[in-house]
């Protein structure tokens, strides 16, 4: 008997990871990897939460923390995070916000809640590839989102939809440090993915996972501010507005949330039921406790080391790299994108710098909806230390200027 006939069709767009493939190379110590997104684990509030989870397991809360959770999650921590969006622009009450098992949950719960087969998507070339593997399950199909560059005219996008046999359902994007582009879109840039929306009459998804890792620069509003402000209220608004603790404080306890209209947080919790019935009520425990005692200290702290390493990364790639290559200069986050002379493919590329160079990436390609940008790639700073920085970006220039001479003869 073969398994694999009984596969759902859906089971056909599930694909493996570039990045989290490429996270094994991390065990090699002679390659120097700017490929995983992955905070520094040097940086962690170890201590912060050593505290917690004690004062959690000794205290009056031990019980419950141990205990089944309401689907919703933890209301004190629904209640600070309903502080913290406020303080950013986002006024809402806990009744708003809903806790995931990291920020990728909630991206496969909004394409499970909005797509049917042969819906069509909206985002931008490039856009995340973990949202990309979440979508996919649902069997969309993709359109380009341009905020800043000229999108298609409501008709346009609707007859595209119709064809592809569905509907437009919503514009996905990350307005802050995107990844892997590390773009910030201006203030006109949202309004005009608003009005696109509104035109639509379609969902706006704010990935909003590096919004807390600005270096400089002026601070945007969040897509979900200004929706909140022109609709009346939150309730009203179109935008679900996707966060996480993984950037700031922990990844491995996997713990984000969603700020949303009710009827939309009221949704999810019956997916939430259905699929894990709560994340993990300790966790969300310590994450409160570490979130009210140390959150903006631990913030400032990683801004600065990020933004340090990121300054050098800007300053090697300007020393070293060859004509005809191009890279973004992102005003926080934890990328930069470059793109390679047009006849380089920057998969053939990765496989020569880890075999000849010693140095990981992620080939640009992956984040594309198409499978194009392939002379593109994705540079990681927040691992990237002095040595990885003047030892790593010299080789990869070199190579880039050998593949570039190669091609060439």
């Amino acid at each position: 008997m073969e398994l694999a006939d009984l596969f759902a069709t859906r089971a056909a767009r599930m694909k493996a990871s570039e990045i989290r493939e490429l996270l094994k190379l991390l065990d090699q110590p002679d390659i120097i990897s700017f490929a995983g997104g992955i905070p520094d684990p040097a940086l962690f509030p170890h201590e912060a939460f050593r505290t917690a989870y004690a004062e959690v397991l000794n205290g009056p809360n031990a019980n419950a923390a141990l205990q089944y959770q309401v689907s919703e999650g933890y209301k004190p921590l629904r209640t600070w995070i309903a502080a913290e969006m406020g303080r950013i622009g986002i006024p809402c009450d806990e009744g708003n916000v809903f806790i995931t098992s990291g920020s990728q949950q909630a991206l496969d719960y909004l394409g499970k809640l909005f797509l049917s087969p042969g819906d069509t998507a909206l985002v931008t070339w490039p856009t995340y590839l973990g949202a990309l593997q979440a979508f996919n399950a649902y069997e969309p199909t993709y359109d380009r989102l341009s905020p800043g560059t000229g999108n298609m005219t409501p008709d346009a996008y609707r007859a595209a939809a119709e064809a592809a046999g569905g509907r437009v359902k919503f514009a996905y994007l990350v307005p802050d440090f995107d990844n892997p582009s590390g773009r910030t879109l201006t203030l006109a840039e949202r309004e005009a993915v608003l009005d696109l929306a509104e035109d639509l009459d379609i969902a706006v998804i704010e990935d909003a996972a590096y919004q807390a890792l600005r270096y400089d620069g002026t601070p945007v509003p969040p897509i979900l501010s200004i929706d909140a402000a022109r609709s009346g209220g939150i309730d009203e608004a179109r935008t679900i507005y996707c966060g996480s603790f993984s950037k700031t404080l922990a990844p491995g306890l996997r713990m984000g949330w969603v700020c949303a209209p009710r009827r939309i947080v009221d949704k999810l919790v019956l997916m939430k039921q259905a699929a894990d019935l709560h994340s993990p009520s300790i966790n969300q425990f310590a994450i409160h406790h570490v979130a009210e005692t140390v959150f903006a200290e631990q913030v400032a702290r990683i801004r600065g080391v990020y933004g340090a390493r990121r300054d050098a990364l800007l300053e090697a790639l300007e020393a070293s790299m060859p004509a005809g290559v191009s890279w973004s200069k992102p005003e926080g986050g934890m990328f930069v994108w470059v793109t390679l002379p047009p006849e380089i493919d920057a998969a053939t590329l990765l496989a020569r710098s880890i075999a000849e160079a010693r140095v990981a990436f992620v080939p640009g390609a992956a984040f594309h909806a198409d499978g194009s940008g392939r002379n593109t790639l994705r540079l990681s700073f927040t691992l990237a230390d002095e040595r990885a920085v003047s030892d790593g970006i010299p080789r990869l220039a070199a190579l880039i200027r050998d593949e570039t001479q190669r091609l060439a003869a």
